[in-house]
């Protein structure tokens, strides 16, 4: 008895250790959830313009900046800047280092207004309601810039919604001298403190050259109040613009204009402290200049100051490039300093680049039969469904949490753009990497389907035109999300330690890698969602295979885009890429039944790794099935590539064949094993420098193909860096892999990965930007500018190991 006794004690004692340790656990979870909710709360979130600050909740706090060189009478208003634009006199801009928990630098070299404008945006955790920020504004003047160069720096703050916003100065018609500071409250936020400081002593003012300076002195700051409409705030330029010109008017009244002030006494704001939700403060320097603006959260155990700014910019620099150094640093032949600093800004400006976005949406849910694309000349039907105005509707304001493509162009959230985005910032951060992701895939209906095109609210909709604003819920687009999903379990199943790094916040970002449990949880409790998108994919764009008698081992593995024109398959996201002409119901797409492969496939091992056996043996029928059509159905021997297929006129289904990014696809997505029968050809044709080679990457469309380098050209010849990515990292998987194709595998890729980097970061050090798409015969940036979404693809490409100094010359392959 005494024996049996011990051993239930001991029994006892373990189960309570064992307890106790599970419930430490939990407690570090969500110490760690609650961490990570604080740290992701606040960010500049408004990519859109060069510089605004907002917390990831509706209807809150909304800050931003705007600047202008005002020297002279002439042009003024075009160099006010506020938004980000493309060709508006920058020699480059963006984010040297950011980190969206720490902060980071920011510079803008504004070579029109002849100033370079660096912004040091920090975070400091504190308190029950996200912390609190400050950025340090400073401005230097050019090389080329006039001896005596005067701007004008306005930041404005309004509240939306609820909450509360004024200033504490007391108002004084003549400006007021020293920090500004405005009092607020809001939802979310709880009270807090808005500061906006008058800088070091050294910064300098225009003097007093003329007797308007007796009215408003010129160094003190100039702070105006507005009441605004919450659907008006983002605005804020045209706002300001309204306020100004009626001083401006009443300036000229009152001194004439052949006395007028000087054109920086002219362009300012009147002094006018109020009642109001948004608030501008207005500074007018000589020469260089610095201030801060400080946010201080109430609920913090002391203010914000410039001292701390001060020692968190300095602190958060090291953070940044030891974190850096340790995950993505560029491997040989790339590790050199150029390259690391290339590489710290490409990643600083993809994670810069996350913004919070609500708003409303245009939907048409008529689900009008013309949007089954059915009937021979179904294009036709489906545009004129499109045209009716009444199956238009704003829908529902929703949020969401996202990395854009390009913040003068595409400052909104695209869904397949969006996964290639988070693999570089998988490496850097799971935990935000994944928090994205469910923010999306909040986004589905009841059906299953996301809109390809976010474009929340009014302010999005104004930078996009109004034929293609409306989303409909018959399209699809590539589902590049699961690739992170794939990613999130290669991570798990490496067992690769998890901190390596003294960042405050590793725990945090790492915490689904180094805990599984919780990344299962994570699973999990998408999983009903990744269901319904799945099916839904395979309800909505599936292709017909009866009907026309194909030879395949599935009769339902095959798919189709739904949403093409004769010249466009938008959905597709390889716009103009050449399709068959002309349109016809019975077409199957290659690219997109290797998408739906990599998906199913992506399926099946979530399947497996939350325990949902049976639906992995499911989904790996389903996989099975689409690789074995993808030959039957796609495969052209003649002409040893893969190709669509249409139907003819004698109702025969036939090869539709242009030799490009569509024709790899099978090799793109991972579905071609190292011994796979087709794998040569494959390799064959990208290193083909009179096909898809090219000195600066992989063409879009082969040089032998009728369309290459025609109409528009989007998909008709240039270099795009997601469509390499994938395919170095596939040549990087058969070369570390046996088969037969290794060595060809290795060869290809030493020379892809080489030439892609040196050509992105040539444009770079040239232009001052990424760039969209690069051309195949000068290597030169084309189309949209100040593109870091996927271009930023480079920065995994660098860090990509070094297989050997094998690598070929043009004209080798």
């Amino acid at each position: 008895m005494l024996q049996l006794w011990r051993f239930s004690a001991l029994g006892i004692l373990l189960s309570l250790l064992s307890l106790a340790l599970a419930e430490a656990a939990q407690e570090m979870l969500a110490e760690n959830a609650r961490r990570s909710n604080d740290s992701l709360l606040w960010g500049p979130y408004r990519p859109n313009l060069y510089f605004g600050v907002r917390p990831r909740i509706p209807k809150s706090l909304m800050t931003g900046l705007m600047w202008a060189k005002v020297d002279s009478f002439q042009g003024v208003q075009n160099n006010f800047r506020h938004t980000c634009e493309q060709h508006e006199g920058m020699a480059g801009y963006g984010w040297d280092e950011y980190d969206v928990r720490l902060g980071g630098r920011q510079t803008i070299h504004d070579a029109g207004n002849s100033i370079d404008i660096t912004t040091e945006f920090v975070k400091i955790p504190g308190g029950q309601n996200g912390g609190s920020w400050g950025v340090r504004v400073k401005g230097t003047p050019r090389d080329d810039a006039p001896n005596r160069l005067i701007s004008t720096v306005l930041f404005y703050a309004g509240m939306e919604g609820l909450g509360s916003l004024r200033v504490r100065n007391e108002p004084d018609d003549q400006g007021i001298e020293g920090t500004v500071t405005m009092d607020g409250n809001g939802e979310g936020l709880g009270d807090f403190t808005l500061e906006v400081t008058r800088g070091p002593e050294r910064n300098r003012y225009p003097p007093p050259t003329h007797k308007s300076f007796m009215d408003k002195p010129l160094d003190l700051s100039i702070v105006t109040s507005l009441q605004v409409k919450d659907e008006n705030l983002w605005q804020a330029k045209p706002l300001i613009f309204t306020q100004m010109k009626a001083e401006i008017e009443a300036t000229l009244k009152k001194y004439g204009e052949e006395n007028s002030p000087p054109p920086w006494s002219v362009f300012t704001m009147p002094n006018a402290v109020s009642e109001g939700n948004m608030h501008v403060v207005q500074k007018v320097f000589e020469g260089t200049f610095e201030f801060d603006i400080v946010y201080s959260s109430a609920s913090a155990e002391a203010p914000v100051t410039s001292d701390d700014l001060t020692v968190a910019i300095q602190k958060n620099t090291k953070l940044f490039s030891n974190r850096f150094t340790k995950l993505l640093a560029p491997r040989a032949p790339f590790n050199k300093d150029k390259y690391q600093v290339f590489a710290k800004s490409m990643l600083s400006n993809l994670i810069g680049g996350i913004g919070y976005f609500y708003g409303d949406s245009v939907v048409d849910r008529s689900y009008a039969p013309e949007y089954e694309e059915e009937n021979e000349g179904f294009w036709q039907e489906t545009a004129d469904a499109r045209a009716r105005p009444e199956s238009i509707k704003l829908e529902a304001p929703v949020e969401l949490f996202t990395s854009i493509p390009s913040r003068p162009f595409f400052p909104r959230g695209f869904l397949w753009d969006e996964g290639f985005h988070l693999l570089p910032v998988a490496d850097w951060d799971m935990d935000l990497t994944l928090e994205i992701v469910k923010s999306w895939f909040k986004l589905m209906d009841e059906e299953g389907w996301i809109g390809r095109e976010q474009i929340l609210g009014a302010e999005a909709r104004s930078k996009v035109p109004q034929e293609f604003q409306v989303q409909y819920p018959h399209y699809a687009n590539p589902p590049t999300l699961f690739l992170i999903f794939d990613s999130l379990i290669d991570k798990l199943q490496s067992k690769a330690p998890t901190k390596i790094t003294l960042d405050p916040f590793e725990s945090v970002r790492s915490a689904h890698l180094e805990h599984p449990h919780l990344a299962i949880g994570y699973l999990k409790n998408l999983y009903p969602l990744l269901k319904r998108h799945y099916f839904w994919y395979r309800k909505t764009q599936w292709g017909d295979i009866k009907s026309y008698d194909r030879d395949a081992f599935s009769t339902k593995e095959g798919y189709r885009w739904r949403g093409r024109s004769e010249r466009h398959v938008l959905t597709s996201g390889m716009d103009d890429y050449p399709r068959p002409q002309p349109p016809h119901p019975g077409e199957l797409h290659t690219d997109l039944i290797s998408w739906m492969g990599m998906m199913t496939r992506s399926m099946r091992r979530i399947a497996d790794t939350i325990g949902e056996t049976e639906d992995a043996k499911e989904f790996a029928g389903y996989e099975e099935a689409i690789i074995k059509n993808i030959d039957d159905l796609h495969w052209d021997k003649k002409e040893k590539t893969y190709c669509d297929a249409t139907i003819d006129d004698y109702e025969e289904s036939v090869h539709v064949c242009h030799k490009g990014y569509v024709s790899i696809f099978p090799f793109l997505t991972g579905l071609l094993p190292p011994d796979s029968p087709r794998l040569k050809a494959v390799l064959d044709l990208i290193s083909d420098p009179e096909e898809l080679w090219s000195d600066y990457g992989i063409r879009s469309l082969s040089q032998k193909d009728e369309f290459y380098n025609t109409d528009e050209n989007y998909w008709r010849s240039p270099i795009w860096m997601n469509i390499n990515y994938l395919a170095v990292k596939s040549l990087l998987d058969i070369a570390t892999q046996s088969g037969p194709h290794k060595a060809q595998a290795t060869k290809i890729y030493t020379s892809l990965r080489k030439i892609l980097v040196e050509n992105v970061l040539d444009q770079w050090e040239k232009t001052g930007f990424a760039w969209e798409q690069y051309n195949p015969e000068t290597g030169e940036g084309q189309r949209t500018q100040h593109f870091t979404g996927w271009t930023s693809l480079v920065v995994k490409i660098m860090a990509m190991p070094d297989l050997g100094s094998g690598g070929v010359e043009h004209g080798e392959l």
